[in-house]
């Protein structure tokens, strides 16, 4: 069983710069949503973590590859090498360039920025040397370039592909002889137009590709990541401003090589750019519309009050609380949006980039923006407010769920915050204390769109439009930790998510989810009929603070319902009689079911009847997996304990017959990789 590789990961450890990641991200993510999420990572994720199997594409970005070395020398090197041979793929950029050639010569004779010696990957089979056009200043721009680079467009399968482009260069290397190494699977795509610095020797390169075993490696010296929009025209470095047009008027030209260039590395690009989008407001409502100025009311004492507005200076976010009167008014939304570089534009120019159209396209520091809501305090938003989340139709279902047989459910759901465009509804409640400390139990923050989606550990969520994304707060009493202990929250929800699935409607009992250990959701795929194959369709990702003797607690929940990419979704399991998932649905269904579990979990803890509905849906029962902490022991998984929720897992010795020995591994000290059967520490 093979899981579809869908991580893009960027190195941002020791060496890296904190633009050159940024830029990484930027376009990658631009060029490869939503098939893919591209997350930064660091050097003790390459080291310790089972990343290999879900990666598709490696990314070490621009910096100082002497750090690269300190970090990953050794065994990291080693880990990287069996990826890429076993068919992953590397992508280099400058830096990066620099450490996966066989050796490295930068600034040779300089006394200060000489760096000259071997590397452990090697997957250029000769030297990098650099720089290739003079200038370079450490943590500066003063040395950039826009370089011409000419494309070998020969090379290439895809196509529209540039003759020329240029591209941001500062202090990249030339691959020396690179016209020389066909023989050992070189291949050069683009070489430097201009006449070089330094001694290239027969066929130097500005970017080469080699297939390395059964994966492929990319390598360039300078930065075709970097976006001109991203640049600052108005840096008072002499000329800085000319290199930006440049390479703006270059634009087109450099995402098509670049879409190229990831195309070659068995990449599924984007046909049309993603562009950054903007955020949007959110919108308070409730069940019941009396509840929404109640709830405010009960905030009096973290708003705070600037020119007759009112705020909520949270921590992570400053939240705007708008009056009725101003809900439409796109001039109020345009003040709390940075647009910079934009200037002389008018008024009804500016709304249209603060209307979602992602026209101001560049990186963007969302936290730094005003997040705006409106309170709902006499009605449902309608669809003009809110065109791709039907407030009505969630609310009816909520209620008509609410009062089925044996439901417990009263107060998930009965107030929701929606936005379009979010950065994260687990970061704007967990990270907003002060706000979070006020929200009752049942709250919940739904968003149609991600910008900065979190998952487990160093992971993201992708989630696109289609997407069912939400965050449930809740107040766990601490004199409950014995009977009720918080870590099973995050089994509760997993429940929730299946049963919830499964009694949608008549009809849906056997629609094919599974759990896996400890907070993921899996389906069998669709595309593969008759085979017991599974992918990830959802995860689960729970913060817990402590204030006034309760544990605070986000529970934030992804699902692909109707979007197709990056796995599958769940309208993709429907057979043809059932009518298809809707998101508002879903959400009223997930959240009473969670409700209900959650009420009884509190009267009786992990009770027998919940642990046996937990193994009827979960994935492992008696799977034979690695215990990488014991030694890569053998053993078969058991279940989880009713006390803590720990894993057990029993030791096979000869013939695979049980020893006596259970180990009882937690959920936070350990990961599981299913497809491999490997239980793995986590740092």
């Amino acid at each position: 069983m093979a899981s579809k590789k869908m991580n893009v990961l960027v190195y941002s450890g020791n060496g890296s710069t904190i633009e050159s990641v940024r830029h990484c991200l930027y376009t990658l993510r631009r060029l490869l949503s939503p098939n893919y999420a591209v997350i930064p990572v660091t050097d003790t994720v390459i080291l310790k973590e089972p990343w290999t199997g879900s990666c598709a594409l490696l990314v070490f970005p621009g910096g100082a590859d002497l750090g690269y070395c300190r970090s990953l020398n050794g065994e990291g090197n080693r880990i990287i090498d069996r990826y890429v041979r076993r068919g992953g793929a590397y992508l280099g950029f400058c830096a990066g360039g620099y450490y996966g050639s066989s050796r490295c010569e930068f600034e040779v004779g300089d006394r200060i920025l000489e760096v000259i010696g071997p590397r452990e990957l090697g997957f250029f089979p000769g030297t990098c040397r650099g720089c290739a056009f003079k200038g370079f200043v450490y943590h500066s721009e003063a040395g950039a370039k826009a370089i011409k680079l000419k494309v070998e467009k020969e090379v290439f399968t895809t196509a529209p592909i540039p003759e020329t482009f240029r591209s941001y260069y500062n202090g990249g290397g030339v691959f020396v002889d690179a016209g020389k190494l066909a023989d050992k699977g070189v291949e050069i795509l683009a070489t430097y137009a201009d006449k070089l610095d330094c001694e290239g020797g027969d066929g130097p390169a500005a970017i080469v590709y080699r297939k390395v075993g059964d994966g492929g490696v990319l390598l360039t010296g300078t930065h075709p990541e970097f976006a001109a929009v991203n640049l600052d025209p108005n840096c008072s470095i002499p000329a800085y401003s000319s290199l930006v047009q440049a390479l703006a008027d270059d634009d087109e030209p450099r995402a098509k090589f670049l879409r190229a260039c990831l195309t070659k590395l068995g990449l599924s690009v984007s046909e049309e750019t993603t562009s950054v989008p903007s955020l949007s407001r959110l919108h308070l409502s409730s069940l019941h519309h009396f509840l929404v100025p109640e709830l405010l009311s009960s905030w009096e004492n973290i708003i705070t009050r600037e020119g007759g507005e009112e705020y909520i200076k949270g921590g992570n976010d400053t939240f705007h609380l708008e009056k009725q009167d101003s809900r439409w008014s796109l001039k109020s939304l345009v003040q709390s949006l940075p647009l910079p570089g934009i200037s002389g534009i008018q008024e009804e120019e500016k709304a249209d980039h603060a209307d979602g159209d992602g026209s101001d396209d560049r990186i963007l520091d969302y936290n730094a923006i005003t997040k705006r809501v409106i309170p709902h305090e006499a009605d449902w938003p309608g669809s003009k407010e809110t065109p791709n989340f039907n407030h009505h139709a969630f609310y009816g279902n909520l209620r008509a769920y609410q009062q089925e047989r044996l439901s417990e459910a009263e107060e998930f759901g009965k107030y929701l915050m929606y936005g379009e465009v979010v950065t994260s509804t687990n970061t704007m409640l967990e990270k907003n204390t002060k706000l979070l400390s006020s929200l009752p139990t049942g709250f919940t923050f739904t968003a149609t769109t991600q910008v900065a989606g979190r998952g487990r550990g160093s992971n993201v969520w992708v989630s696109p439009a289609g997407s069912l994304i939400f965050s449930v707060c809740m107040k766990h009493a601490m004199q409950l930790s014995n009977t009720a202990p918080v870590v099973f929250i995050q089994y509760l929800a997993a429940i929730a998510i299946v049963e919830g699935i499964q009694s949608y409607d008549r009809g849906y009992q056997n629609v094919p989810v599974k759990l896996k250990w400890p907070n993921d959701i899996y389906a069998q795929d669709p595309t593969k009929p008759g085979k017991k194959e599974y992918v990830k369709i959802g995860g689960i990702l729970v913060n817990s603070s402590y204030s006034s003797g309760n544990y605070d607690l986000v529970v934030g929940i992804g699902l692909n319902t109707t979007n197709a990419a990056p796995t599958t979704s769940l309208n993709a399991l429907l057979p043809s009689n059932l009518v298809p998932f809707t998101i508002e649905k879903l959400l009223a269904r997930i959240l009473t079911k969670f409700e209900t579990i959650y009420t009884s979990f509190c009267r009786t803890g992990f009770d027998q009847k919940i642990e046996e509905t937990y193994y009827k849906h979960w994935l492992h029962t008696d799977q034979i997996v690695t215990v990488e902490t014991e030694g890569g022991a053998r053993a078969r998984i058991k279940g989880i304990t009713r006390n803590w929720g720990l894993l057990m897992a029993e030791e096979l010795g000869w013939e695979d017959r049980p020893t006596g020995k259970v180990w009882e591994l937690q959920t936070d000290s350990n990961s599981f990789d299913f497809f491999k059967g490997l239980l793995k520490r986590k740092v």
